[in-house]
């Protein structure tokens, strides 16, 4: 009986073994459909901080095609908006794996580098704790500038930086730089910080500055010099006022508006006016407001823009903190 059980033991193991050689290696290279989980299983864990250059990013080198991902797999699971915010629509870039890096119990961030043969750039996509994608966005697109170094990093406080340092022509240095995290809620990758590597630009009049600031949204949000979110006290209780002026695609397509905003949330408020089709949304947390177009708000700015995006809290002087 002894001999039956030690045979029945080693039978098992020598399946089990065989069943674990056996095991179908995952590929995302082809046009066979995969599951979100062995999409995101295919991406190698990376460690915190990293970095990733414009310099290692336009090294000629052979990718290794065992780190493809086809284009089916990838539209799978990430919209094809996200590409198309570096290339054209039907455009077909190779897509390779960077790695992965997951919070745990949280969401993932996976990087990948997309390779067409005039562009190249890495994306960062989010997915949440379910497996689901929550935003994505290109960090690093080469300008083939020699006078410019890019660079994306990632903090162990899961912050993505984005820089550039710019060397002038008297050998002097400026540096710019862009702070994002993923807001879950709001669905993208919101700024919260940036510092503008040209300064010359001429500062923005506010005409409502002279309101006051004593609801703890009420502040001003920017995104470069020319872009500008100013939030004031309401005229009573669960309104606030405001000003939005920005500047997209190097000043070619401009937008304004002032009025006043309903708060709808603890942290929401939206702009809506009966007899103005335009309807917009402010999404505030502590460090920034996220704006959401959601009725087409043409007259007040360009065709080729809108008023959606991410604008980083700035610090109050103490003199104007007196004064308000």
């Amino acid at each position: 009986m002894q001999r039956v059980q030690k045979y029945l033991m080693v039978l098992t193991a020598i399946i089990c073994l065989t069943g674990c050689k056996q095991k179908k290696k995952i590929s995302l290279s082809g046009e066979e459909t995969v599951a979100v989980n062995d999409f995101i299983d295919f991406f190698a864990p990376l460690d915190l901080p990293l970095q990733f250059t414009d310099t290692s990013l336009l090294k000629t080198k052979k990718e290794n095609d065992s780190l493809l991902i086809s284009l089916k797999n990838f539209n799978q699971f990430v919209p094809d908006s996200v590409l198309q915010e570096v290339y054209a629509k039907g455009a077909k870039p190779k897509i390779y794996v960077l790695g992965k890096i997951s919070v745990p119990k949280a969401e993932t961030y996976l990087f990948v580098k997309t390779i067409t043969n005039d562009k190249k750039a890495v994306f960062v996509l989010g997915f949440d704790k379910e497996q689901q994608f929550i935003a994505g966005m290109p960090v690093l697109r080469p300008d083939l500038k020699s006078a410019t170094e890019q660079s994306i990093s990632m903090d162990r406080k899961y912050s993505i930086t984005k820089k550039v340092v710019l060397k002038n022509t008297d050998g002097s240095l400026s540096e710019g730089r862009d702070v994002y995290v993923l807001n879950n809620e709001a669905k993208n990758f919101m700024l919260i910080m940036t510092d503008a590597l040209d300064d010359k630009i001429t500062e923005l009049i506010n005409p409502i500055d002279t309101l006051p600031r004593k609801n703890k949204y009420s502040a001003d949000y920017s995104n470069g010099k020319m872009n500008l979110v100013a939030i004031r006290d309401g005229r009573k209780d669960g309104k606030i006022s405001f000003f939005i002026h920005f500047e997209k695609n190097n000043g070619a397509c401009t937008g304004e508006l002032k009025g006043e905003a309903s708060m709808k949330t603890p942290n929401t408020a939206v702009y809506q006016v009966d007899g103005d089709p335009c309807q917009l949304q402010f999404i505030f947390s502590s460090s920034a407001v996220t704006l959401k177009e959601i009725e087409g708000c043409g007259s007040r700015r360009g065709l080729n823009c809108a008023f959606d995006g991410s604008f980083a809290k700035k610090k109050v002087s103490k003199s104007v903190n007196k004064s308000k």
